[in-house]
């Protein structure tokens, strides 16, 4: 299971029913509208929650992304990319909510998923969720995305790419460098708390 709460079986039986649901809506099916809209919501607020890491800046997000969706629903000819489509509007919400509001900008965390899909060491044996939050919290919104998309729905690099439409050498890089901040801040804050654990001998 995804952290998403994703099955994979059931992802598989969804497509074939989110793809006619994505037909209709095209052809400019307000009732179809609604049910899309019901079927990608909540993945929709999983994601722009996990970025903006405020329920109110998520939601706005989420309004605003889907409001682009319908009106430039027409126009998408391969509804097979449907996912990657919206999950790119969708960033590109949350990139201009965080800069609209740069307050949010400094008030995000990454949940941990269901099972743990980091694989870099370090991350994994953090044991102080509030040096892991503060690490995140200083990244920008672009690396924060990269690792949700990445470690939270357990996406592969290329595929993450493709959702955020940046090319691979971009994603790799803006991934790397997620990692290697988060790691340094970790770093930073072990430092600091031994000298003051030091200072309290």
């Amino acid at each position: 299971m995804l952290a998403s709460g994703v099955v994979p079986g059931v992802e598989s039986q969804r497509k074939p029913v989110l793809r006619t649901i994505v037909e209709q809506a095209r052809q400019g099916d307000e009732e179809a509208f609604g049910a899309l809209v019901r079927q990608v919501g909540d993945r929709c607020i999983y994601i722009a929650h996990r970025i903006l890491r405020d329920a109110d800046l998520a939601q706005d997000a989420v309004q605003v992304a889907l409001v682009q969706v319908w009106r430039e629903l027409p126009a998408l000819r391969d509804l097979d990319r449907f996912d990657a489509w919206l999950h790119r509007i969708l960033v590109h919400a949350c990139y201009a909510e965080a800069r609209r509001r740069r307050q949010a900008a400094t008030n995000v965390v990454l949940l941990e998923s269901d099972a743990p899909t980091v694989t870099d060491r370090a991350l994994l044996t953090v044991h102080d969720r509030d040096q892991l939050d503060r690490g995140f919290r200083r990244l920008p919104p672009e690396q924060r995305a990269i690792l949700v998309f990445h470690h939270a729905l357990g996406m592969t690099v290329p595929e993450v790419a493709d959702h955020l439409g940046i090319p691979l050498g971009t994603a790799k890089s803006r991934l790397s460098h997620a990692t290697a901040a988060i790691r340094a801040a970790l770093e930073a804050d072990a430092r600091t708390s031994s000298l003051d654990q030091e200072q309290l001998a």
